[in-house]
């Protein structure tokens, strides 16, 4: 019985190494080439990816639009961040961190309806015309709304991670109180000041980075799905014992990236935006 077992966890292993480098190299085959042709299509995925709505660097638009490069560049910021707080902290943050972070989640929607309300003006004249915009919405907004989500995913994903993962956690939170969420606030806000200056210096590293982030985060959630499906929780002492939910992980992740692409590009025929007309 015994030997049964280990043949079916070692099999696992293989299926799962297997399945990444089927569905990671056939996605790298099929979709656009060089590295930033890559991220593109890594933002294809989750993003309308609008000119307009997004930066550019050396006359192309990123990967994700503003708003998108704001989450995920802050929702990694946010990870690396709790990461160095606390690398096993699993409790929920205080009051006093949860009502900020509320706030950042109903900026993003009253900002997201309103440059949604404005979007469907621009592109079908007359329509909604009975429903006032709030304000004319604008890139810088929408990075900054999308920041504060970003951060609102990391502080969510990061205790929940801990908590499905590790058999040694830290039952404090990682984001304790004010202070630590106000220096959280100033690295998010040097970083979008810095994205603001739209320097290829900046924007170049910040498309790869925003993409990779995709990845990770979706990734993380996956991992998660897999252990508790496997009832793996709780079992894993180091990172490197995580390298079997981590890949399935990633596997699912790209699955679900690669379907979405596929999806869109047969509806739109198309690499670039989304198609407003």
């Amino acid at each position: 019985m015994e030997t049964a077992a280990n043949f079916i966890g070692k099999s696992s292993k293989w299926l799962v190494i297997v399945a990444a480098a089927l569905v990671f190299f056939g996605w790298l085959i099929v979709t656009p080439q060089g590295l930033f042709g890559k991220a593109d299509a890594i933002g294809y995925a989750v993003c309308h990816r609008i000119d307009v709505r997004s930066f550019h660097v050396g006359g192309r638009a990123l990967p994700l639009c503003a708003r998108c490069s704001g989450m995920y560049l802050a929702a990694m910021l946010g990870l690396g961040f709790q990461w160095l707080a606390g690398r096993r902290r699993t409790g929920v943050p205080p009051w006093t961190v949860i009502v900020p972070l509320a706030l950042f989640v109903a900026a993003f929607g009253v900002d997201g309806a309103n440059s949604y309300l404005y979007l469907i003006k621009e592109t079908q004249p007359g329509a909604l015309a009975g429903i006032p915009n709030l304000y004319v919405p604008n890139n810088t907004l929408r990075l900054l709304t999308g920041s504060g989500m970003g951060l609102v995913m990391a502080a969510a994903l990061f205790p929940a991670f801990n908590q499905t993962v590790w058999r040694d956690r830290d039952a404090r939170p990682a984001l304790d109180g004010l202070k630590p969420l106000g220096l959280l606030l100033l690295l998010t806000l040097a970083l979008d000041l810095l994205v603001l200056t739209e320097s290829p210096a900046v924007l170049y590293p910040a498309a790869l980075i925003s993409a990779g982030g995709v990845l990770v985060l979706l990734s993380m959630v996956y991992s998660v799905v897999w252990v508790t499906i496997m009832k793996k929780d709780n079992q894993y002492e180091t990172l490197a014992e995580l390298w079997l939910p981590l890949m399935a992980g990633f596997t699912i992740a790209m699955l679900q990236i690669a379907a979405i692409d596929m999806f869109r590009f047969w509806l739109t025929g198309t690499w670039g935006e989304f198609p407003l007309r």
